[in-house]
């Protein structure tokens, strides 16, 4: 009691109002470290997915030393909950008062005792405690791979898990003793770890991403790709050397010529193009730009020139310079001094500060991709409460991971959502997962309920930079003549590669669904939320330094859609002017205009094409479905596309590109598992949020 009367001096009516509920989780911990002494948890769920799916192929090496997270129970987690819904609840008196760091930590954290004894637990089976995350959430211990098996009654094998290798326990961990009543979730007994969704247009014979550079020492005057992705119909005639097979296909041109200079991306999108696609230009005006607003961009290792390459893409962009009072790199828990030239934090960092330029941003830079080290520099960022909007274009299959480590993201997100930070996922960028082999899926975190996951769309303009038309981002390539490297022949039949790369979404395997989504189809958590720009295709431009030179890229994938949208929710709260806290439970009840349904693009114009060669009958007529067929075996002629004649510049190929077709994903009017309810119309959106209570 005493406890609950200094917290409730503290914090006063917040507190008392939950005073019943600490109360009765108070007492459920005094019974469990009653028996502490005698317990032995074995912690369900915390076998990751792919143990089922790969091949067993041998035992770890036992000398190896790995590192392991264990991962605390926060206190009085059924107020955190009740508290998390309150929060979200216009018609509660809690509503968006949301919790401080120092609250959040006093109310939800484990205690220094807690820590002390996972501590305890380790040291006694010979294993090095090496850091304490922040606010105590978690314990990290290093010791040879024998050491863990013993500590944790485990045995760790090897992995064959499609074209990776990786490690895992085979069965649960247990705990012993009183950290069992203490111990959430043990990490690091496998190695998976998250990816980024960043897309470059590849080569359809070499399967090598395209050059997709400029010419090196871009000046002030930079050099732009053309905004214009889809020029018109064009009527293509090809030979086999002169010789049979002959071919003419004609409808739809993708891409512009690029004056034989050859490795320059066929079209790609800057800054003031999307300006004024996705009506941002009149929020500007008005003086919003996000003032006021931090986003931390979460992603490893960092990029060597960043801050460089971010600096010309804002002079050749009109955009305010990057410096010291509005851009910070953190490293957390340590520098690794690992830094490698990476597009991904480029375009996050980038990106983001084009749309909202008068924000502020933190990028935090974790030592690596482990489940670990980042989820440890998430709770960093909302202890030590360092922006409303967390941004993170990165991922994995949700099928992949272990119960264990979606629950507990899903908790650091829920931490995220009290404290009124927005945590921005993005969806991933191979639609259901088939085409590498796993079982449909939707990745992870976007598929937390309390995270907003981002999803993507192909983007064509109109001359005046207005929206032509956008598909639910998925594309099927057929190959129709070969590269000169490679004869330059007519391909006959046209090779269908299929499925390329798409938006990721679908219903999650786990996570039941949250109630902003009580008008979406189903029982579970459905992935996306909402879309933005990701078709490499119909990508935006990057400045990085390439290793000589700056030079100037285009990219795709919903690690750009991810920032775009990361940059919007801040102006929105600049607007509101307050915090908002977590986008999706916004989203789903935003006024008419506000969002831009993604509806099936349909081309009257989509390429046809024939073939003459000398088996009978001597002309082949190939249908606009038939070249598009889409999927990723077996391909079926689709019923809703847009599909147009590409002539690579990376190596001179030419061949049929389909838009709108994702996997078994599909488009439709409302909310989809491609676009989510569709793209932001940038004024109107921010707009909703003016002076809302």
């Amino acid at each position: 009691m005493n406890l609950w009367l200094a917290t409730s001096r503290l914090y006063g009516s917040r507190i008392a109002r939950f005073r019943g509920l600490l109360l009765a989780a108070l007492a459920v911990v005094v019974l469990s470290a009653g028996n502490a002494n005698a317990q032995s948890q074995t912690i369900s769920g915390n076998t990751p997915g792919f143990v089922s799916m790969g091949k067993d192929v041998g035992a770890e090496d036992s000398s190896k030393s790995i590192r392991v997270t264990l991962w605390l129970h926060p206190h009085n987690k059924s107020s955190l909950d009740h508290l998390a819904k309150e929060l979200y609840d216009a018609n509660s008196t809690n509503y968006r008062h949301w919790l401080k760091p120092a609250e959040l930590k006093t109310e939800f954290a484990p205690t220094e005792e807690d820590v002390n004894t996972v501590k305890q637990f380790l040291l006694e089976r010979n294993l090095k405690v090496v850091s304490v995350g922040p606010a105590n959430f978690s314990v990290t211990a290093q010791g040879t791979v024998s050491e863990v098996e013993r500590a944790f009654s485990v045995k760790i094998d090897k992995f064959n898990v499609g074209a990776e290798s990786h490690r895992s326990n085979t069965g649960d961990p247990t705990i012993e003793g009183p950290a069992s009543a203490i111990v959430a979730a043990v990490y690091g007994l496998d190695d998976y770890a998250f990816s980024h969704p960043v897309q470059q247009v590849k080569d359809l014979f070499s399967s090598k991403p395209g050059t997709a550079k400029s010419l090196h020492g871009a000046g002030t005057d930079g050099i732009f790709y053309s905004g214009q992705c889809f020029p018109g119909t064009e009527t293509e005639t090809f030979t086999t050397s002169g010789t049979l097979p002959f071919a003419t296909y004609s409808g739809n041109a993708f891409g512009q010529a690029t004056g034989g200079l050859g490795s320059l991306p066929p079209c790609g999108y800057d800054p003031a193009e999307i300006y004024t696609a996705y009506n941002l230009n009149g929020l500007y005006a008005k003086g919003f730009h996000g003032e006021g607003q931090t986003i931390v961009i979460l992603d490893w290792y960092g990029s060597t020139h960043v801050t460089q390459d971010a600096n010309l893409f804002s002079s050749l962009n009109k955009l305010p310079p990057l410096t010291p009072s509005n851009f910070n790199i953190s490293y957390y828990p340590y520098n690794c001094n690992c830094q490698e030239v990476s597009a991904e934090i480029n375009l996050d960092v980038e990106w983001a500060h084009a749309i909202a330029p008068g924000a502020n941003i933190v990028l935090l830079v974790p030592p690596s991709p482990s489940f670990a080290d980042v989820d440890n520099a998430t709770v960093y960022a909302i202890t030590y409460g360092l922006g409303n909007t967390i941004s993170g274009s990165f991922g994995a299959p949700e099928r992949i991971l272990s119960p264990v480590i979606l629950n507990q993201e899903n908790l650091i997100a829920e931490l995220a959502a009290v404290s009124g930070i927005s945590t921005n996922y993005s969806s991933g960028d191979y639609g259901d997962f088939i085409a590498l082999g796993i079982p449909p899926t939707v990745s992870a975190p976007a598929d937390l309920p309390f995270a907003t996951g981002v999803g993507g769309v192909s983007l064509a303009l109109n001359t005046d930079n207005s929206i032509a038309w956008q598909a639910g981002w998925g594309n099927n390539e057929t190959a129709i003549v070969a590269p000169p490297s490679l004869g330059g022949y007519v391909v006959d039949p046209p090779i269908h590669f299929g499925f390329a790369f798409g938006s990721g979404g679908g219903p999650s395997g786990y996570f039941a669904k949250p109630r902003f989504q009580k008008g979406v189809p189903g029982s579970v958590r459905q992935v996306p939320d909402i879309s933005w720009l990701a078709d490499p295709f119909t990508g935006a431009e990057i400045v990085i330094f390439d290793g000589t030179d700056e030079a100037i890229e285009v990219i795709g994938g919903t690690s750009l859609a991810t920032p775009m949208f990361s940059g919007l929710w801040a102006i929105a709260n600049q607007e509101a002017g307050v915090p908002l806290g977590q986008a999706a439970p916004y989203l789903y009840s935003m006024p008419a205009g506000t969002i831009t349904d993604i509806v099936p693009v349909i081309s009257p114009t989509s390429p046809t094409g024939i073939i003459q060669d000398t088996n009978a009958p001597y002309f082949h007529h190939y249908s606009a479905p038939q070249l598009a067929k889409a999927g990723v075996f077996p391909l079926n002629p689709p019923k809703y596309f847009y599909s147009a004649i590409y002539h690579s510049p990376f190596d001179f190929e030419w061949d049929i590109v389909t838009f709108g077709t994702d996997s078994s994903l599909t488009i439709h009017a409302g909310w989809d598992n491609v676009t989510g309810l569709g793209t932001p119309n940038g004024q109107a959106f921010a707009d909703a949020f003016t002076l809302k209570p």
